[in-house]
């Protein structure tokens, strides 16, 4: 397009708002807001201004920008939050998670309420307790609330449903009061669902005085197994009560501590999530960022992605450092929540020592993330220079791998696994079932997979350039480095073959078994290359050739559920159940079978000459074969 940044720039208003800049395939590299978009975006364009190595990147990759005038810097900031959650730009410091947080709904809109697991906060009728870090919490309390005050937990719509459906199996083992057999009153039910409310508002004392009380009168009446009952239930209550107790009681305003740590390009935030006074949870996430970019920056990007995202704001944010928008943030979060939020650096007392372990807590998370990626990458990255370095290689990412699966010839299929940078790419894996092949032939089905997949990317590659498209969109165009085969000479001979038929030229390397099924080395270009069973290297081959082996099994699982599990053996003449079970039980394998004489099947239990000169003529070529179609 015809844009001049200079000319462009002169127009620029003196006016808050948001820019937005292109690359030169028109995409959304960066978005940014600004008091004044003439003297902000100015800036990245002279040669005196530094904001980092990569800011002057995204500026070399500008083509053009465009810009949204706004009224105030308030609504730049909601503008910004907005563009940047739906455009992700490359530039811009993001989130790397987007985490959906648990609730549990109470459902006031019916006319009698249910206890939910929810991860959405809606403006409905509903009450929400939340946001909760832990899943596995929100359910305990949810199965404890039921197990007190025996909420309905089915879905159905009353009173509309009253008395259409017998009662489940919670009314029988008295875990509800059967609303649906109309018999319950609604005002009866609301004191059991506003006892529940009570109990997730943190009013414990009641319960436990109400179960204490239960269990010693079930005690007293010699009913002991019903006392048992209330003494776990009281046992998890005041469980409950430990978890949720933390803070000063008397500070009961909804705050949230966060706290950065920053190492290089990667950096932790964590918050500590404070409702009633009480710590319902901590949670940490991880950003990427510039190794010049200021962390008060970082926070304040942080502040705007997560608020953005969040339906409930707390009163109070306690921050390590002020931040430079605090004011305009104070701002839009009041108006998100409805009502005064502060931004509060605290300088002594309990405020500020849970700000100290909030910053402890994300240093911590931030020096285990960096040693786990540092061992992921060992085990990837790292494991493909060490096989790439093998073979002689220079360059290696894509791996194929392939796998055979049958029963003794029937439903003969092939599976065909992707590993990219070392980890599985379960959206390229392919799965063959065998067109041409009969019987119990590996080589044969092997080779009719390696035909069909490469012949088919071929074919894709050809309709993608008369089209004048990108080659690399279609499902088969994308070839590897190297392909792996499960096995020695004799497989890796089927695939060159193979690939020599197609005029292709990639390298063919076999993972060689011992006697014992386990990888002892590789097979390259005529040579055996061996390999340090405890090298990466060597977990990331075994890893490869696990996943064809299973993705193959399950696939032929898969087609014996369709129709039972079936045997070559049942397509020859004179072999009944005894018979087929008596020759599986000598032979091992069918290509064992296949070689056997006449005289030793003939000797197999069961068997006779005639149906041994039968299956001999089977294996040999004087029988028809049945076929598996696809």
């Amino acid at each position: 397009m015809d844009f001049s940044i200079e000319e462009e720039l002169a127009k620029l208003p003196d006016s808050p708002g948001v820019y937005i800049m292109h690359d030169a395939k028109e995409a959304i590299i960066y978005i940014g807001k600004a008091k004044s978009l003439r003297h902000r975006v100015h800036q990245y364009f002279q040669p005196s201004h530094d904001e980092g190595i990569k800011k002057q990147r995204m500026v070399q990759q500008i083509a053009y920008f465009e810009y949204i005038v706004t009224d105030s810097e308030l609504e730049a900031l909601v503008l910004e939050c907005n563009l940047i959650k739906e455009h992700r730009p490359k530039y811009n410091t993001m989130l790397r998670d987007d985490k959906t947080y648990p609730y549990i709904k109470v459902t006031l809109g019916e006319a009698y309420p249910r206890v939910l697991f929810s991860r959405q906060l809606k403006k409905d009728k509903a009450k929400y307790f939340g946001p909760f870090t832990s899943a596995a919490a929100v359910k305990d309390t949810i199965d404890l609330v039921q197990k007190i005050y025996h909420l309905r937990t089915c879905n159905q719509k009353f009173p509309d449903n009253f008395g259409k459906r017998r009662p489940c199996l919670n009314y029988h083992m008295k875990q509800c009061p059967g609303v649906c057999t109309g018999k319950v009153s609604e005002e009866e039910y609301q004191k059991s669902v506003q006892g529940a409310i009570d109990f997730l508002n943190g009013s414990y004392g009641e319960v436990e005085k109400m179960l204490t009380e239960k269990m010693q009168k079930a005690a007293a009446d010699m009913e002991f197994e019903k006392a048992a009952e209330y003494r776990d239930l009281l046992g998890s209550v005041r469980a409950c009560v430990q978890k949720q107790k933390i803070t000063n009681a008397s500070e009961m305003d909804d705050k949230d501590i966060v706290a950065l740590a920053k190492q290089g390009e990667d950096a932790v935030v964590q918050v500590f999530f404070v409702r009633s006074g009480k710590l319902i949870g901590r949670e940490h996430f991880f950003m990427n960022v510039r190794m010049d970019e200021a962390d008060g920056e970082v926070v304040t990007r942080f502040i705007q992605q997560f608020y953005a995202g969040t339906p409930i704001i707390p009163r109070e944010i306690f921050l390590q450092e002020e931040i430079e928008d605090a004011r305009v943030i104070e701002q839009w979060l009041t108006e998100k929540k409805g009502q005064r939020v502060y931004l509060r650096v605290p300088q002594k007392g309990m405020k500020n020592k849970m700000v100290e372990l909030a910053e402890k807590n994300a240093a911590m998370v931030l020096a285990q993330d960096r040693e786990r990626i540092k061992k992921e990458e060992g085990r990837t990255i790292g494991a493909l220079k060490e096989i790439a370095g093998l073979l002689g290689m220079e360059h290696l990412n894509r791996m194929e791998a392939y796998d055979i699966s049958n029963i003794n010839g029937f439903q003969t299929v092939g599976s065909m696994v992707v590993f990219e940078k070392g980890k599985p790419l379960r959206s390229d894996y392919r799965k063959f079932k065998l067109k041409t092949i009969t019987g119990p032939d590996d080589y044969g089905s092997m080779r009719e997979v390696l035909t069909r997949r490469f012949s088919h990317g071929l074919q894709e590659r050809e309709e993608l350039r008369a089209k004048g498209a990108d080659e690399s969109l279609g499902s088969f165009t994308r070839f590897p480095d190297v392909i792996m085969m499960d096995g020695g000479r004799g497989q890796v001979n089927i695939c060159e073959e193979v690939l020599a038929d197609l005029h292709l030229s990639i390298p063919v390397c076999g993972m060689v078994k011992d006697d014992h099924h386990r990888t002892r080395g590789l097979y390259f270009h005529n040579e055996l290359i061996p390999i340090d069973r405890t090298s990466e290297g060597f977990h990331l081959i075994t890893r490869l050739q696990d996943e064809a082996h299973r993705f193959a099994i399950e696939y032929h699982r898969s087609l014996r559920s369709k129709s039972q599990v079936h045997s070559f053996l049942d397509d020859v003449e004179g072999i009944g159940p005894a018979r087929r079970k008596a020759l599986m039980k000598r032979y091992a394998s069918a290509d064992e079978m296949r070689n056997a004489s006449i005289e030793e099947l003939a000797d197999t239990p069961s068997m006779d000459m005639r149906a041994a000169e039968k299956l001999y003529r089977y294996f040999h070529g004087s029988e028809a074969d049945p076929t598996v179609q696809k």
